[in-house]
């Protein structure tokens, strides 16, 4: 049986915008999301710039107070100040930008041990030069790193340096926000192995945020398609790319670029711009952009359903 470690149920985070003359309007950058995450398991949340993914992983570990919905780690909802302070300890993130993620002025040392600093989790200065030093060995760096300042480092290194402070509180959940998108393909190779080999030596469970599908294939169990702040569907891995349902999930497959000239190129590309969260459309969010699209569509908003293999799509048409 899978154990859920993460259940997130009716996530919304909507900005107040000012209209101007005192007036002001929701942006809905995520709404009434809802999954669940088992123990162990790495779970990809895709989609375009600005659908809302990064939203959705700031706002569960409440970066971002929820507008409404309910997070709840571990079988206990986390509500109290008190809730969240215990769930920061078991949940983490790495940030997808290593180059403004890292204080300037604060040595690797410094970074690394600023989580331990803050939850007073050492009892000695030996103690925490030493768990240090044990971080940074897990991430493949070593002690004469630790005197140094973020800009004398690599890209890659800088990102090293990022996950080494994410895993400072032992923690169960990381959420992992583009964290190899701003690195070179060679060391985005190098990150994504030593993720993978951190999760299976520490049973850690990821929320993997990216655009780009080959690195979701290649790291994640389980997939969620984001669009216009909405999931529109969710599957295992291998039954998502054998077997898209939602008119955006297979354009968004269609569109990765195949080294092949004899595979012909994908017929149905995506036409117009995506709408702005100020004003939805109302019904399903990807309608102004589906060629199937019916009365229905614009009537009421589809709710995700299990069509079977743990497979759940939001679609009239399904």
């Amino acid at each position: 049986m899978h154990q859920p470690l993460l259940e997130v149920k009716g996530l919304k985070e909507y900005f107040d915008i000012n209209m101007g003359f005192f007036r002001t309007k929701p942006l809905k950058a995520v709404d009434d999301v809802s999954f669940t995450i088992n123990k162990g398991e790495t779970l990809g949340l895709v989609g375009e710039s600005g659908c809302g993914k990064t939203t959705v992983g700031r706002t569960i570990l409440q970066l971002y107070k929820p507008t409404a919905g309910e997070i709840i780690y571990d079988g206990k909802p986390v509500k109290t100040k008190a809730d969240l302070q215990k769930f920061r300890t078991k949940a983490t993130m790495v940030f997808q930008d290593p180059y403004s993620s890292l204080n300037p002025r604060m040595t690797v040392s410094d970074i690394v041990g600023e989580p331990l600093d803050v939850h007073h989790l050492y009892s000695s200065k030996k103690e925490r030069e030493e768990r240090i030093l044990q971080l940074l060995g897990y991430v493949g760096l070593n002690s004469e790193h630790a005197s140094r300042y973020a800009h004398e480092f690599s890209g890659g290194q800088r990102q090293r340096i990022g996950v080494a402070r994410a895993l400072a509180l032992d923690p169960k959940l990381v959420v992992c926000d583009e964290p190899v998108s701003a690195l070179d393909v060679s060391i985005q190779a190098q990150i994504l192995n030593l993720m993978r080999e951190l999760q299976r030596k520490y049973q850690l469970t990821y929320i993997f945020i990216s655009h780009n599908l080959s690195v979701v294939k290649h790291i994640c169990d389980r997939i969620a398609v984001m669009y216009l702040g909405n999931i529109v569907e969710i599957a295992p891995k291998k039954e998502l790319f054998d077997n898209p349902l939602h008119p955006y999930t297979k354009a968004l497959l269609g569109a990765i670029p195949i080294p092949d000239p004899d595979i012909p190129a994908m017929q149905d590309m995506l036409e117009g711009d995506v709408p702005s969260p100020i004003n939805p459309p109302k019904g399903c969010c990807f309608h102004t952009r589906c060629h199937g699209c019916c009365k229905e569509c614009t009537a009421q908003k589809p709710k995700l359903v299990n069509v079977g293999n743990d497979h759940w799509v939001a679609c009239c048409k399904v």
